[in-house]
């Protein structure tokens, strides 16, 4: 396949990223993982042993095969973020970064302000940020001047399985990254339907966690997934007819030959 996800000089064939949270048990997280096809991994940094990550999360993700993806989920201030970054690359686990900074008011809404100033100073620092961020132009924009590897935007609020009720929001991010940097879909994506309509738009990836971790069945829900992506992917690159007001026949009448 010659139709990668590029992210900071790395390629991967799939547009598919996992999170590793509120799964039943952990054997169930590894089977999920294996079956959504994923080659990007979330975790959060503060679900880590760091002193003995062999005996922590990690015993059960294979990180010759995954690509693993720190987060700093927990993190309520700019502060807290870039401490917990460097906690992570200390202890070995990666040099890239989620970076998350949710107050703690109950939306669990990304700060937008508190986020840029985490991005700009871990950058600064050569860390691979990949910041979680509000369907927000403006703060994509500033992310992007920063240095950023790329943008998530939210979908909609973490867990609430409610896709993209504001895609024109998503669509104005993808169109101001303008291919510079990949756009990931992060956050209330519900079903496979949610993850290609992200596809659609243009988005370069998507990130799904609770929608796989919490279905009924999360292997059959990761496997799933993964071809809501390849569909929604195929169809960015087909290219959708425009919407008409008019019906349109599908089997329009014969020409007459001749005069």
């Amino acid at each position: 396949m010659t139709d990668l996800l590029h992210i900071a000089g790395q390629k991967f064939h799939s547009r598919l990223m996992v999170g590793t949270g509120k799964y039943a048990s952990n054997e169930l997280m590894k089977e999920s993982l294996a079956a959504s096809g994923t080659e990007i991994v979330t975790v959060a940094v503060r679900r880590v042993n760091l002193e003995q990550p062999e005996e922590s999360l990690l015993h059960y993700i294979d990180i010759h095969r995954y690509t693993l993806l720190p987060n700093t989920a927990g993190c309520h201030t700019a502060e807290e973020a870039v401490r917990t970054a460097r906690l992570a690359r200390a202890a070995g686990l990666s040099n890239w970064i989620k970076l998350e900074v949710i107050p703690n008011d109950g939306t669990l809404l990304p700060d937008p302000i508190a986020t840029v100033e985490a991005a700009h100073q871990l950058v600064s620092e050569g860390f691979i940020v990949l910041p979680y961020t509000t369907d927000d132009h403006i703060v994509a924009r500033r992310l992007i001047e920063i240095g950023c590897a790329a943008v998530m935007p939210l979908g909609s609020a973490i867990g609430t399985g409610q896709g993209l009720p504001n895609p024109e929001r998503i669509l104005r991010i993808i169109e101001e990254a303008n291919g510079r940097v990949p756009v990931i879909v992060d956050a209330g994506i519900g079903s496979p339907s949610d993850a290609s309509l992200a596809l659609e738009l243009g988005a370069d990836a998507v990130l799904v966690n609770t929608a796989i971790a919490k279905a009924q069945n999360p292997i059959q829900m990761a496997a799933a997934m993964a071809k809501g992506v390849e569909a929604g992917r195929q169809a960015y690159l087909a290219g959708r007819i425009p919407k008409s007001p008019v019906a349109s026949p599908s089997s329009p009448e014969e020409q007459k030959i001749g005069n």
